[in-house]
């Protein structure tokens, strides 16, 4: 009952390193809307955690709301996690993926990785390897391979590292993989 009642703006505000909610935002290219005592101001969403539980929210601040621009003509966008349903419901991986496609080609693409570094990681040569280019498997298992060298995941109850890093392998995979297939048209 609680999860059902949670928010994008309180998970976001959590500043949890597994959060779900943080990756789909910043790959959507989320902008947070602040205000507090000295006025407003905009953060986009991959600049708001900036440690564990630790935001860019100074005294007498707070979240207003979230900003979602429209999304381009040819953008498709996914997010994959991986939990050890076990135990609890925490990502022990999760990544979110968005691309752009225009004539035949990935205009642009962002990845957002959960659960392998103290905050949201914006896997930025990952994504930028992949302007430009076919969306074929080999560019893709590329661009994966990158976005495993963005991380620096701890070993906990929940995983090792090198489970971490191969997930973000797998998971960066399936996303680009569907968000391209919604880019295209084929939900």
């Amino acid at each position: 009952q609680i999860q059902s009642r949670a928010s994008l703006g309180g998970n976001l505000c959590n500043a949890a390193p597994s959060a779900d909610g943080i990756p789909p935002l910043i790959v959507h290219s989320g902008i947070a809307n602040i205000a507090g005592p000295n006025g407003t101001r905009k953060v986009p969403v991959e600049e708001f955690c900036t440690g564990p539980g630790q935001t860019v929210l100074g005294r007498g601040e707070m979240l207003v709301s979230i900003d979602l621009p429209a999304p381009a003509q040819g953008f498709g966008a996914s997010y994959e996690r991986f939990i050890p349903r076990n135990e609890m419901d925490i990502a022990v991986a999760a990544v979110g993926s968005s691309v752009v496609i225009s004539n035949g080609a990935i205009q642009s693409a962002r990845i957002a990785l959960a659960s392998v570094a103290p905050t949201p990681v914006v896997a930025v040569d990952a994504a930028a390897s992949l302007a430009g280019k076919e969306p074929s498997d080999a560019n893709i298992k590329a661009a994966s391979e990158l976005a495993v060298e963005a991380t620096s995941p701890i070993e906990d109850m929940r995983g090792t590292v090198e489970q971490r890093r191969h997930l973000i392998g797998v998971l960066t995979r399936r996303t680009l993989t569907k968000g391209l297939q919604r880019a295209r048209g084929a939900n």
